[in-house]
């Protein structure tokens, strides 16, 4: 389930990421983890997130996941490891908000893909999704929310 989508300006945000290249059947094997990853290093620097947790995917290939996993700081993050300093960027973007397991994001963009070309919006290859309710806060996947954010080209 997908509300309206909206058009909104975002603006850029400090984050502490990890970059993958990934072939796309070990998204499952590879997220969590690196998340959890993610997590421990910012919280052994005494950072404390100050947003929902994100994948932020440079380009669409059918067969290699090109993304970092990420986290908005509330401070500069060292690098440690795979964690690096990164920003989710300022931009124009499509967004809605997909309700419901993770397994149902591939559909989810895809109505949200074609909403987009219906209505006329030239998009750039990126996206992001925010994990704004999940395993962490919420039992119940039927009520996770993920926001899904694409950035249109101007």
């Amino acid at each position: 389930m997908l509300t309206e989508p909206t058009i909104v300006e975002t603006s850029a945000q400090a984050s502490a990421v990890i970059r993958l290249t990934i072939p796309r059947s070990e998204i499952q094997n590879s997220m969590g983890p690196a998340f959890q990853e993610l997590m421990g290093t910012i919280a052994a620097q005494g950072i404390a997130p100050t947003g929902a947790a994100y994948s932020h995917h440079f380009r669409f290939d059918p067969d290699v996941f090109d993304f970092e996993v990420g986290v908005p700081v509330s401070a500069p993050v060292q690098a440690s490891g795979r964690v690096v300093p990164g920003e989710l960027p300022a931009a124009t973007v499509a967004r809605t908000y997909y309700q419901g397991p993770y397994e149902g994001l591939g559909p989810a963009w895809g109505e949200f893909g074609e909403w987009l070309a219906s209505h006329g919006y030239d998009t750039q290859q990126s996206l992001w999704e925010s994990y704004v309710e999940g395993p962490g806060t919420q039992p119940d996947p039927t009520k996770w929310r993920t926001e899904l954010n694409r950035p249109l080209n101007k």
